[in-house]
This record gives C-alpha cells, sequence and structure tokens, in this order.
C-alpha cells in the first residue's frame, strides 16, 4: 500500500494504486526516457505521471514509450515522474513553459476545461465511446465534450465476510433496513458490523445520495441538490447508521486500508478493489463484494467508481503529436492496456470488452466488481472540487454525530457549496 492516508485527504484526492513505497520524482525538465530510438524524432512529448507505488510501473510506462517510438520514429516521449502533491505540481506547471503536453488525472477538475488548458478528445473516443462506462464518460465531459481518457476503474464496494453473515444467518444486504439489521446482527463479541472509516462517515454520504435516487447536483449539472428532502432523508441515514450499535470506530487504519476486515474486527467493510488481492491472501474464498444497498423504494444500489484518465494540454506546442499518442496507448493496444491494470496493481481495464477479455476479471469476487463497477458505478462530476468536498464532509459528520439535525444543516452548506460552484461557473 503507499504510505497512510488520512480519511480527508483519501477522500478529496485521487485514487492511489496500492503497492510498494513511492519513488522519488525527476524534475520537469529531467526525463525518465526518451521512447525507443529518440535520435531521428522532429517531435519530443512531455508526458507526465504521479509516482505510482507498485513496482513496475516506472518501467512500464518507459516501454510503452518505446514501443511507441519505435511505431512512430518522427516522436520521442519524455516520461516525468513526479512524487509528492502531483495534482498541486502539475497546476503550477500548467501555467508555465514548462508545461507537460499531456498528463493524467485521477478527479478531473472543470476549472481546467474553463481556462482552456484541456483539448477536447471526442475525435480520438468516437470509435470506441461505447465501449466505456456512462460514469467513465461522465467523468471527463464538460458541456457535452469528452476532455479526457479513463486509463482504469477503482471500484469502491461492500466487502462481507461470507462466514460472519452465514453464522447470522443473513445474506448480503440489498436495502438500506437489511444493512442496518445486518449490522445489528454482526455485532457480536469485538465483532462489530460494519466499517466505514476512521470518521465513521467515509463515502457513505455520496453512497446514500446516489443509493437513494438523487444526487449532488441537479440535472443541470451546475445546481447543487444535497438538500432535497429526499437528499435530506437519505442523509439522515448516517445517523441510524451510527446509532445501530453496530459501525466500527476509530480503527487505526482507515477505510482504504482492509487491516479490519483482514483483521475480522468487522464483518462488513467499505473498501476499494485494490485492497482485494491483499484479502484473498488473508480471507482465501471467504468473503464477497457488492454495491452500497438502495436507499427507499426510489433507489437503486450504488458504488463509486475512481481511477485516473490521460489528458492532453490545449495550450501545448505538440498537441496533434499528443493525441496520437493517447490514441495509440489507449485506444489502439488493447494488450498494453490490461498490462497496466494487472501485472502490477489491481485495476479494471475502463472499457468494457478489454475487461471481459482480462482473465483476472474471470470469476468470483474479482468479476462481481467489474458488474459493479460497470452496472452501479458513480463518479464525482468535474465542478465537484476539494473545497466543496470539505464543506458537505464536515456537515455531514456533523449529522452523523448527533451534532446538527440534516435539514438546516445540508441547506447551510449547500449555500456555502453553490457559492463555490458559482465561483467556478463565473
Amino acid at each position: 500500500m503507499p504510505a497512510p492516508l488520512s480519511r480527508r485527504t483519501f477522500l478529496v484526492g485521487s485514487m492511489l494504486f496500492a503497492g510498494g513505497a513511492v519513488v522519488s520524482a525527476c524534475g520537469t525538465g529531467d526525463p525518465l526516457n526518451k521512447g525507443g530510438n529518440s535520435s531521428g524524432a522532429k517531435v519530443t512529448l512531455n508526458q507526465w505521471y504521479h509516482a505510482y507505488g507498485e513496482d513496475g510501473t516506472q518501467e512500464a510506462v518507459k516501454r510503452y514509450a518505446q514501443e511507441f517510438t519505435k511505431a512512430n520514429p518522427d516522436i520521442a516521449v519524455n516520461i516525468t515522474w513526479i512524487a509528492g502533491d502531483y495534482e498541486t505540481k502539475l497546476n503550477s506547471a500548467l501555467l508555465t513553459s514548462q508545461a507537460p503536453d499531456l498528463f493524467e488525472l485521477g478527479d478531473f477538475r472543470y476549472q481546467n476545461v474553463k481556462n482552456g488548458v484541456l483539448a477536447p478528445l471526442d475525435d480520438i473516443l468516437a470509435p470506441v465511446r461505447g465501449e466505456f462506462s456512462q460514469a467513465a464518460l461522465d467523468m471527463v465531459t464538460v458541456d457535452g465534450k469528452l476532455y479526457g481518457v479513463k486509463m482504469m476503474d477503482d471500484v469502491m464496494m461492500l466487502f462481507y465476510r461470507k462466514s460472519a453473515l452465514q453464522a447470522a444467518g443473513i445474506a448480503p444486504p440489498r436495502t438500506f433496513a437489511e444493512l442496518l439489521e445486518a449490522m445489528k446482527k454482526l455485532n457480536v463479541g469485538k465483532q462489530k458490523g460494519l466499517y466505514l472509516g476512521t470518521d465513521g462517515v467515509g463515502d457513505s454520504a455520496y453512497l446514500l445520495l446516489w443509493s437513494a435516487g438523487t444526487d449532488l447536483f441537479d440535472a443541470s449539472g451546475k445546481k447543487v441538490a444535497f438538500d432535497s428532502p429526499q437528499a435530506v432523508a437519505a442523509i439522515e441515514g448516517l445517523k441510524q447508521l451510527h446509532d445501530s450499535g453496530g459501525l466500527l470506530k476509530g480503527y487505526t487504519t482507515d477505510w482504504s486500508d482492509p487491516g479490519a476486515f483482514k483483521d475480522k474486527a468487522v464483518a462488513m467493510q467499505w473498501c476499494g478493489l485494490w485492497a482485494m488481492p491483499q484479502i484473498k491472501k488473508s480471507l482465501g474464498e471467504d468473503f464477497g463484494v457488492v454495491p452500497w444497498p438502495k436507499f427507499g423504494d426510489a433507489g437503486r444500489p450504488a458504488a463509486r467508481v475512481g481511477g485516473w484518465s490521460q489528458l492532453v494540454n490545449a495550450k501545448g506546442a505538440q498537441v496533434d503529436a499528443a493525441k496520437k499518442y493517447v490514441n495509440w496507448l489507449w485506444i489502439q493496444q488493447r494488450e498494453l492496456q490490461k498490462d497496466w491494470c494487472v501485472k502490477y496493481g489491481f485495476h479494471i481495464p475502463s472499457r468494457k470488452p478489454i475487461a471481459a477479455q482480462t482473465t483476472e476479471f474471470a470469476e468470483g469476487a474479482a468479476k462481481d466488481a467489474v458488474t459493479i463497477s460497470q452496472q452501479n458505478g458513480h463518479t464525482f462530476p468535474a465542478l465537484w472540487n476539494k473545497a466543496s468536498q470539505n464543506l458537505l464532509l464536515q456537515s455531514v459528520v456533523k449529522i452523523a454525530n448527533g451534532e446538527a439535525a440534516a435539514g438546516p444543516e445540508l441547506a447551510d452548506a449547500a449555500k456555502k457549496v453553490q457559492a463555490e460552484v458559482d465561483k467556478q461557473l463565473a
């Protein structure tokens, strides 16, 4: 796993690969690799990656660049590996002449489109657009245009221990009412029913909204909607979770780490696909995965999908060449896309046909995770930035702990978030 992240840092940041220690970054002007035999290249692209924690990722991106240049000798690719606060460093670089020609992002930002930083990629995505889930497309869409190619899906879902549920005589919960009942029955001895994170909230606010058939914004995508009567009723479910007696609180690791689940301190935990290899190593086949249960009659099961997308700098000097590389790697090279997702970590290829051909997802809980990602996945909209995330999180923690009534608290948070959204749109 990467270095432990705080609950807030993980919530507002991008999904990190899990694996070994993070490597040191090369400076913006210090390439790790020039693709292939670049001596005759007429164009040199600078591509930025955040410093993935998994062994082999750095070597893999070098190899991809080399293979591209062998097929396209006129174009070389510099790979720049960035450790630390990647997004902050990227935003600073995009304001200078040292800006990369193409780069990745975990959390897509509307502000980058507004500032003219991103080149539309509809032309290269058009032939395969139908192969992506709607959530993957929504993540990189602004005003009907696509500005990124999703590289992998990191789905978050509810893990449950089969033997614990069988001992309690219950099935994996399909509704919120069943979840509450399961938490009570699974609260036995040193075992609690459910773990959502050290703050007792985790992703649950978003999950309750989505599973109730509502969302952060209305259909326009620009007006905050998490203070509607339907949304308020769903968020009030947080207090019910905390009052159930079956919620594990304050564990030594946060929800992004499967420690509480592996150690059998809890029978169910909200966690991510990246943890599945660790869980399987610890528990064997004694676990399964389901989406967050539906809330109310109008709801449907929900899950959150993160992951990284590849984008092109619209202000760069080599836009066409950069798009050519993105098209080559993330549209044409199916085997390399599978290689990137499962040879160094555990991530679902974003394109459905490629995911279906990836044998690591052919059966069991891994296969279920693909279905959950494609059928129940939701992503944060581009206008949902760190400031908005913090404002909502502060409110829902108060609601969960009984420090504030859901209706007035969410109404106040909605006003503040709307002001933040209007600032972006101004």
